[in-house]
């Protein structure tokens, strides 16, 4: 698909049938594509549902534009999900976001001419009243999966962060269980004790001269540097226990700063287990939540599109009147010349819109003509917008 002048955005309009059908897809396809090809187009087949009287469509007409809007929001939930668990790798998101179980959900041949295709196809063909708790009750439960799933997973990737910021905060605050060892230290003695200072680099020279003199009862040589970072190193030094405060207190006049530790083995190991356990645990539970992001996306788009075809089906009903003659088509903008498009489809169709002056004066409200929800034209239109991420 050529990103430059392809667009995310689906316009999908109807148009009463003239003659026949085909006739008003055939015009309409030449006027798009007389002027260089202002959009992609396709035939939307709409199976002739029940009709029922004015007053259950106009019901209908505001059912569905609710039902339209939670679905999108659940869509677009798994979507941007999908792109969290991922990291954000916008390629992979992309390649995985797929309607249809494998074919590009944005690419309207494979998706959207056989948007019947599916397991709803029976429902879809249901009177309404039956078809309606079937698509929400699908989409509501995706809805509710998704947030106990991702639920479960932030908590496991929280608790996982947090730990590794442990491992890599400053010396004075991160854990040491990868970085000291048993050797190090001066154990179990009742008198003597090692400490762990951290040294700023530029004061080390300072730190070889003092040490053994910041307070008495320093053992002589007992310093090594056990690890560095950007700005300091990591020593130990093995004094007596009664001297340890005099030495901090000295200690922190030359910047040199003890930190507080006491070496536990048990301790250590249950840090790096626990560790090694919730990265474990993640990288267990992705490659299924990302299978079940994968399918409930295409379910979630699936019946998204059936939602705009019922809505379509229900507004040129309501627009066109009895009995059911229309044409349903999929245009995809190109984006270059979507005003010249609209002006195309406006010249197309205005004569359909002898009494628009009067609906918009009017205050009476109109099926399908809820006008601060949505652009008002001469010919039932509804924007399918595919672009399902916002990428921080």
């Amino acid at each position: 698909q050529d990103k430059g002048t392809k667009m995310t955005e689906f316009w999908l309009i109807s148009a009463p049938g003239e003659k026949t059908c085909q006739q008003t897809w055939e015009k309409l396809h030449a006027a798009t594509t007389k002027h260089n090809n202002l959009s992609t187009n396709s035939k939307f087949n709409i199976p002739d549902l029940k009709v029922g009287t004015l007053d259950v469509l106009v019901g209908l007409s505001d059912e569905l534009a609710k039902l339209d809007a939670f679905v999108e929001s659940v869509v677009k939930k798994v979507a941007q999900y999908m792109a969290d668990v991922l990291e954000d790798s916008k390629d992979k998101v992309q390649e995985n976001l797929l309607a249809n179980g494998g074919k590009d959900g944005f690419e309207k041949d494979d998706l959207l001419e056989q948007q019947w295709q599916t397991k709803h196809e029976s429902s879809i063909l249901a009177p309404y009243t039956v078809n309606f708790p079937f698509i929400f009750k699908g989409v509501n439960q995706i809805d509710n999966d998704l947030k106990a799933r991702a639920s479960a997973y932030n908590n496991l990737k929280g608790n996982l962060q947090n730990l590794e910021r442990k491992n890599a905060g400053s010396l004075l605050t991160r854990s040491l269980a990868d970085i000291v060892k048993k050797e190090d230290f001066v154990l179990d003695s009742e008198y003597l004790v090692t400490l762990l200072v951290i040294v700023p680099k530029m004061n080390y020279n300072d730190w070889v001269k003092q040490y053994e003199t910041l307070a008495e009862m320093v053992v002589p040589r007992s310093s090594n540097v056990l690890f560095e970072d950007q700005d300091s190193y990591l020593c130990n030094v093995t004094l007596f226990r009664k001297a340890v405060d005099d030495f901090k207190h000295k200690a922190r006049e030359y910047k040199f700063m003890v930190r507080d530790f006491q070496y536990n083995e048990e301790e250590m190991k249950a840090d790096k287990e626990e560790m090694n356990r919730l990265s474990t645990d993640k990288k267990k539970q992705f490659g299924p939540l990302v299978r079940w992001l994968k399918v409930n996306f295409s379910e979630a788009f699936i019946a998204w599109i059936h939602v705009k075809a019922l809505r379509v089906f229900v507004e040129s009903v309501l627009r066109y009147g009895l009995p059911v003659n229309f044409q349903a088509m999929l245009l995809q903008p190109n984006k270059k010349t979507m005003k010249k498009l609209r002006e195309v489809l406006y010249d197309l169709y205005k004569h359909l819109d002898s009494s628009a002056a009067a609906i918009i004066d009017a205050t009476m409200d109109i099926p399908g003509l809820n006008l601060s929800q949505q652009e008002y034209y001469p010919y039932v239109y509804y924007k399918i917008d595919c672009n399902l991420l916002e990428f921080k």
